[in-house]
């Protein structure tokens, strides 16, 4: 199955449901429990585009080496920025770079870090989900150490290439060797939970449906 189509169908896959087939194929720690979307309604689906950051007090890195344009020349449309940044709380990303990275058409950005210029950003249109959204910059307090190689956020590892799931639930990291598998298993739930409305709806007791349909 291709790329595109293994996106198409986790993009229509709530990460609630998504966690639940995580559960199934015993990969369960791939939730990242304290990113946010920093505005509502923010989601995307890409494969993981993966940057390392360093950090440090005002004055600690020379501006230089803050490099937001380098994240965004390494990811391709349809792609996923994944920031570890260790929390820190200083802004790796803020409006401009929102408006660059949607203007070239990546998925969306995920920093376990702080971003800022929030307003910019909805007005951008383009997806951030972060730990902290401060208005402090990053620049000489940040430097980018590595990009493409592996990266933990948030507790959780990603790998280049891996599946970035992120709506107003939460995020989370679909590796790729069991992707497919996933996705199968979260459009059984799916059409599950869909059953499951349509009878409480026509009258059945919330127990019963729980009973009857277990991913609810």
């Amino acid at each position: 199955m291709t790329e595109t189509r293994i996106g198409e169908r986790l993009g229509a896959i709530a990460t609630s449901t998504l966690a639940n087939a995580l559960d199934r194929v015993r990969r369960p720690y791939q939730i990242m429990t304290g990113l946010k979307p920093i505005a509502p309604g923010f989601r995307f689906v890409g494969t993981a585009v993966t940057v390392r950051e360093e950090s440090g007090p005002f004055e600690t890195f020379d501006g230089s080496e803050f490099r937001v344009g380098a994240m965004i020349d390494a990811a391709e449309p349809g792609q996923a920025i994944v920031v570890s940044a260790g929390g820190a709380p200083y802004s790796t990303w803020g409006g401009m770079a929102s408006l660059a990275a949607a203007v070239k058409g990546i998925a969306g950005i995920v920093v376990d870090g702080g971003v800022r210029d929030r307003d910019e950003t909805v007005e951008a249109g383009f997806p951030v989900f972060a730990r902290h959204l401060v208005p402090t910059t990053g620049r000489t307090r940040l430097r980018v150490a590595a990009i493409g190689d592996p990266v933990t956020v948030d507790g959780v590892l990603v790998n280049p290439g891996d599946w970035i799931v992120a709506d107003d639930t939460g995020v989370l990291a679909i590796p790729v060797d069991c992707a497919l598998e996933v996705v199968e298993m979260a459009e059984k739930f799916t059409k599950e939970d869909a059953e499951a409305a349509t009878a409480i709806r026509a009258g059945m007791p919330f127990s019963e449906a729980m009973r009857r349909y277990g991913n609810i």
